[in-house]
This record gives C-alpha cells, structure tokens and sequence, in this order.
C-alpha cells in the first residue's frame, strides 16, 4: 500500500528545540513517508525561525532528503490541510519565563516554570493561543493529530478537549523517559527488559517497575536512588550517557529542578516512584532555599535558559553545521524527539506500543472522573492513545492528585473566562503559594507584569492599574 506524503507542522519552529525534532523525524525516515515539514513562528521570532530552519534544512539534506521544508509567519497556509500538527511555542518568549520566576521569587515565594504561579501564568498566557490554533485546525486540517509539547503540557492538552472541543490531541512531556532510564541505572537492567506504569498528571505522575520476571522492584529503586542525591546523580550520570552527554554535573533533561534529596522515610513509605517535580511538593523549604539562593544571585534557571539559547543559536548559524549540536542538551529537552517523533511514528503506523502521554482518564486512574486529562501509560494506536488501568492511589497520593487536578481545572476555567475570581481560587488552592493577602499582591503583580499576552484579563488589568 503507497501512502501519501504526510505533512507535518511545528507551531513555534523557531525553538531552540527544533534541530532535536528533526534529528527525530530523520531518524525515523524510512517508517515516515514525510513529504513536507512547515515551521511556524511570529514575527518576534523571525529572526530565530531563519536560522534554525536553515539549519533544518542543511540536516534534511545531509541525511540525503527530499523532504520540503517551508517557513512561514502565516500560521493559516501552514495549516492547510497538516497530518500532524506540533506545538512547541512559548507565548511571551523567555522574558515571560523570567517574569514567572522572578516575581514570586521576590515575594519569597517558589517560581518556577511549570509550578506554582509561574506555572499558572504561563497557562493562563497559553491556553487562548492554543484554542485559536485549534480553531484554525477545524477549518484547515480537520483530521489532523495536535502533538501537544508546550508547558503546562497537561493543562494546555486538557484546554483543547475541555473549551477547544478537539479530541485528537495528544499531550507530551520527555520526563517520563527520564525516569524510565533512572530506573534502569538505578537497577542496572537494560530499559527494554523492564515494565512500567505510570499515573498521575505532566509533571506531577508517579510509577511502578517491574523486571521480567515479573518482581516488582519500585521499593529497591526507592532505597538504592531516591533516598539519596549521591546515589540519584549516579543515576543521572547514566541518563547522561544515554543522551550522549559528558562531563556535566547537572540532571540532564531536566536541569529545571535542583537535584536535592527527598525525604528517605517518606518517598519510601509511598511505595511508588514518584518523578523530579515531587519535589516541589515533598520538600518545597529545600526547594524554595535553594531558589532563592540563585535568584540573589541573579542565577535563575530562565536566565540561565536564556543565556544557553543565545549560545545555541550562535552555534545553529554555522552554516557547516548539519546536525544537532550537542549543546543543546544543555537546554533540557533531552529525549524531546522520542517522545514526539515516536508518538506521530506509532499513530500513523498503528504501533500499538507504550507511551506515556497527557490523554483523557477513560477510567484509568479511578479516583478521577472520566473525561479528565491525565499522564498516564497508554498503548498508541492510529486512533490515539489507549490508557493502561492503573486503579487508585493510597490516601496520601491520592489527596495530593485529586487538589492537583482541580487546581488545573479551576486555572484553566479562568484562563478561558478571565474570571479574577476564578484566577484567584487557582492561586488559592494552589500548595506551592502562601494564602492570605500576598496571594492577590502577587498575582495582581503577576497580572500587570504580563498584560501584553492576557487579553482575556485586559478589563481586571486596566482596573488594577487605575489603583496602583
């Protein structure tokens, strides 16, 4: 059977992240028949869409390519008529980021992308853009897969089904893969002979492992790596050498999150693994010192991003440079290809093998409703994603997943309507702000310091700036 060439477009082409996605797709060139790939950016981003698509297409053609690979500022002609659409933008760019860390920061509070405020503002800035992709896609490409990678990677792929009324989203996150390649360091057992189960939420899922033997060793992996940093950072030397990486200290793939040690008692008794972002939650005193001890330092973990990228895009305008370069680990999106690029490979050719991807409950996590999103282990098949049943959760995991996902909720409600009310019962639910009056001081800082990109709270804005 000859299949048609597929066409294949990244909203938010100019990332850093692109020469990965490409490495990726040619990687996979003999099971994709791709025909054309669209970058897509805004004209912020002209400049960085110019030269990484250059790039793109000096690697397309070293692998000895014939694909078509088109850049564009207009999202509509990109559109027409895609197979798989990938979203990997930042509204606001870094700076935004920067403002999400910094500002609670200086309130003595946790910033951080993905967490706490800064994670409910880049959601509240995300989720209008993606539901107006999504409306375009209605009208262009009305059988396309939306591959979502843009953070809060579960709540923008929970905004897509919930207001956007699209389906056939799926929502993607690389640190699954990294906690699958712990578990094999840890346990030193090649990754193909264990099994995992996760569930959870993007940044906030726990898991299971077993051997092939069918013994659980999710305990051992517990006692021998997350009890202690030692032993975690011998672990994340061998995820290093799975990436390719040499000669750095950080957590590759996730230099986002300090590598401090969990509480040896507590993630013991919990009996299942929980991932990086716990930390936040299970020793957020640590957490929050150690950030503040960078941010006087003017060492936030945006402003490092910032100065990496810089580097990179230096690097990406060699114009004898046709791979990626293997800087761009420094970034922290290792493994980004396998998650996206093998989502799209197992859809399209009906694989039917484990992923773990932001998809709705469908009953596998039962102590949430049904039509929620959720990160869990699924089976990928040509009609998306299948989720593996993974029951319910002891008490103390459970009260945390369920506050969670209404915190979710409840952001993604008013990032849809502009409530202020709304918006502050997401501040308030929220575990990683302190409640009180520095709950509105904050976010009414937060609301100004972003106001270009939350149009949907241009009339609370105005108001607030009137009292200021």
């Amino acid at each position: 059977m000859v299949h048609k060439p597929i066409k294949i477009v990244t909203i938010g082409g100019g990332s850093s992240y692109t020469p990965e996605l490409f490495e990726g797709f040619i990687k996979r060139s003999k099971e994709l028949p791709i025909g054309e790939i669209w970058l897509v950016d805004i004209e912020e981003g002209k400049e960085k869409l110019e030269i990484v698509g250059a790039l793109a297409k000096r690697m397309v053609k070293a692998a000895g390519l014939d694909w078509k690979v088109h850049l564009t500022l207009d999202r509509k002609e990109a559109l027409t008529d895609a197979d798989f659409v990938t979203t990997q933008f930042r509204v606001g760019l870094l700076d935004a980021r920067i403002k999400d860390e910094r500002i609670p920061l200086s309130h003595g509070i946790l910033g951080q992308e993905t967490n706490g405020a800064g994670g409910i503002f880049k959601a509240y800035r995300t989720v209008p853009v993606i539901l107006d992709i999504v409306e375009d896609m209605k009208k262009l490409c009305p059988d396309a897969w939306l591959v979502n990678f843009t953070n809060p990677s579960g709540m923008i792929t929970e905004a897509v089904m919930r207001y956007g009324n699209w389906d056939r989203v799926v929502g993607l996150c690389n640190v699954p893969i990294l906690c699958q390649k712990i578990a094999s360091g840890s346990l030193k057992i090649p990754e193909e002979e264990l099994f995992f189960k996760f569930a959870g939420l993007n940044h906030f899922h726990w898991h299971r492992v077993w051997d092939k033997t069918g013994e659980e060793k999710s305990s051992q992996i517990l006692r021998d790596t997350y009890s202690n940093a030692e032993s975690m950072a011998e672990a994340m030397e061998f995820v290093r050498k799975s990436a390719g990486e040499s000669g750095n200290t950080n957590d590759s793939g996730v230099k986002n999150i300090p590598n401090i040690s969990y509480l040896a008692e507590q993630v013991q008794n919990l009996g299942i693994i929980p991932c990086m972002y716990h930390r936040y939650y299970y020793i957020t005193q640590d957490m929050l010192d150690e950030e503040l001890e960078n941010f006087a330092k003017g060492e936030t973990r945006a402003e490092v991003v910032k100065k990496t990228e810089k580097e990179l895009f230096e690097l990406y305008k060699n114009p004898d440079l046709s791979i990626k370069p293997p800087q761009l680990e420094q970034r922290g999106g290792t493994f980004y290809s396998d998650a996206a690029c093998e989502l799209i490979n197992a859809i399209y050719n009906d694989k039917r093998i484990h992923m773990v991807v932001s998809t709705k409950n469908n009953g596998a996590i039962s102590d949430l409703p049904n039509d929620v999103v959720v990160e869990v282990s699924s089976i990928i098949t040509s009609q998306g994603p299948v989720p593996i049943s993974w029951g319910s959760f002891d008490p103390s995991p459970k009260g945390m997943l369920q506050l969670m996902k209404n915190m979710e909720l409840i952001t993604i409600e008013a990032a849809y309507t502009g409530d202020y009310g709304k918006a502050l019962q997401a501040f308030t639910i929220n575990p990683l702000i302190p409640h009180g009056k520095i709950t509105k001081t904050l976010m009414n800082e937060m609301l100004i310091a972003h106001k270009k990109h939350l149009p949907q709270f241009k009339e609370v804005i105005e108001e607030l700036e009137k009292i200021k």
